[in-house]
């Protein structure tokens, strides 16, 4: 009779331990979390999304350069960072971090307000602003 309980078990217990690292996420679509921490691929069209982000708002003129790296840092702290974590980035001309809040939802989408501080010639300037996750994993950030 032991060794009969000892068949059904061992199977049942590897299957369980097999299938607990799977997992499923809603509402994010394609399987990613809002904090994996793999980098996340930055292209145009996620960094185009975006619309300037807040790195805009400060009033700084960037080079080129200088605000596709400010506008990766915002879509990296969006997408991959935890609260709080900032995300660094550094220019030619300028340097900055973008620290995300916790994120919340509006309706079906994600969303998070996040501040970014640009430093140019060691003087700080921060925005504050947020945005909200689209099914095609771009954020636009809201006004």
């Amino acid at each position: 009779m032991k060794l009969r309980t000892f068949f059904l078990i061992v199977p049942s217990l590897s299957a369980a331990i097999a299938l607990s690292g799977c997992s499923t996420t809603s509402g994010l679509g394609g399987g990613k979390s809002l904090f994996s921490s793999a980098k996340p691929p930055a292209s145009a069209t996620f960094i185009n999304a975006l619309d300037g982000g807040i790195v805009e708002r400060t009033g700084i003129k960037l080079s080129d350069s200088d605000k596709q790296r400010a506008l990766e840092a915002e879509y990296r702290a969006l997408e991959t960072s935890p609260l709080g974590q900032p995300v660094a980035w550094k220019g030619r001309n300028a340097s900055g971090e973008v620290v995300p809040a916790a994120p919340y939802q509006v309706g079906s989408q994600n969303c998070r307000q996040y501040t970014h501080t640009v430093t140019v010639d060691g003087k700080p300037t921060t925005a504050r602003g947020a945005a909200c996750r689209n099914d095609d994993g771009t954020w636009t950030p809201l006004d």
